[in-house]
């Protein structure tokens, strides 16, 4: 299997999914051992770094990538397996921003309030003991949390010539900002044009369902990804698939309709996978499924609908092909 190693520089980043060129060429099977930056472009490193005056918008989110991968056309499915997510740094940052986040009034959600307080929370990361620690800033109070490396985004180029900033998720992929997208995983996309084009980037040493101040604890990552292609499989919103689960995720607003369409589109999979029709599907989505909201801050919000494999026939999802990364996986890292 191939190891391509790539690091960007700053003047190559992606700031958007389509509308961009590829800066490397991939086949599938190949493996990329790849560093993305923070959400920030590096730019929130203490406490005084206030992102309304170190970052310029709409400069946030800077995407490594795209990968054209040789083959690909609309109408196949890219498949995606996370072999590890690290952080490539000691330090992970959150933050509130001026009028974004889920508890305070956006433009979308206007209200005559004022914004709440600026402010910027320095996370210690520990890869050893696996830990992110919290500091209160009005009390004397620390935290341990657990570290769980993810991206929160990742995707394809869309369809149509559309160029979709990188903070905004749909059918794409892009800005979905679930907490499930960790090592272990396979993402699927539906292939929009000619080479996929897919980046990925904006790490969190973890996030908590929701995403509810805008962030997580950003931080760059250190990825290493197996590339596939299933040639003539659609896939029509982003799925993931772990050991233990199948999930797909929805985005739109308002979240009632980010958690239809996951839901939907479970439905559509599990169908397929189970052979029973859409309402026979339907039953199973509605007794066993659950839905855990990714994030309710970006433009367009995002929930996943996740069942457990456990639950359903053992048909293997994608031809098998998480297994079968889940192996080159382990043989990579032997």
């Amino acid at each position: 299997m191939d190891v391509i190693e790539y690091r960007p520089d700053p003047s190559e980043f992606a700031w958007t999914f389509g509308g961009v060129p590829a800066i490397r060429t991939v086949s599938p099977g190949d493996a990329l051992s790849l560093w993305t930056e923070d959400c920030f472009a590096g730019k929130v490193r203490t406490e005084r770094d206030l992102v309304s005056q170190v970052c310029e918008f709409p400069f946030l989110n800077p995407q490594t990538g795209p990968f054209y991968v040789h083959g690909a056309r609309p109408g196949d499915t890219l498949a995606l397996h996370f072999v590890s997510i690290e952080p490539a740094r000691d330090v992970g940052a959150a933050t509130t921003v001026p009028f974004f986040g889920a508890l305070t009034s956006d433009a979308h959600t206007a209200t005559l309030q004022e914004a709440l307080p600026e402010l910027v929370w320095l996370y210690e990361l520990d890869n050893a003991r696996r830990t992110v620690t919290y500091h209160a800033k009005s009390a004397d109070l620390t935290l341990e949390l657990p570290m769980d490396p993810m991206h929160g985004t990742v995707g394809v180029a869309p369809a149509a010539l559309e160029a979709r900033s990188a903070l905004v998720p749909d059918s794409h992929g892009g800005n979905l900002d679930t907490p499930e997208l960790r090592a272990g995983v396979t993402a699927y996309f539906g292939v929009n044009v000619a080479g996929a084009l897919f980046s990925l980037g904006d790490g969190h040493a973890r996030q908590g369902e929701g995403e509810a101040c805008g962030t997580g604890v950003e931080v760059a990552m250190n990825t290493v990804v197996i590339v596939e292609l299933l040639r003539g499989v659609a896939t029509p919103w982003p799925r993931l698939e772990s050991d233990t689960h199948l999930m797909s995720v929805g985005a739109a607003r308002p979240l009632e309709n980010a958690y239809r369409v996951a839901q939907v589109d479970m439905t559509t999979w599990l169908s397929e996978l189970c052979g029973v029709d859409r309402m026979d599907a339907y039953q199973i989505v509605a007794q066993a499924a659950l839905a855990p909201v990714a994030q309710v801050c970006n433009p367009i919000y995002t929930v996943t609908s996740k069942i457990s494999k456990a639950l359903l026939p053992a048909v293997p999802a994608y031809q098998g092909v998480h297994a079968e990364l889940r192996a080159r996986a382990a043989r990579l890292r032997a």
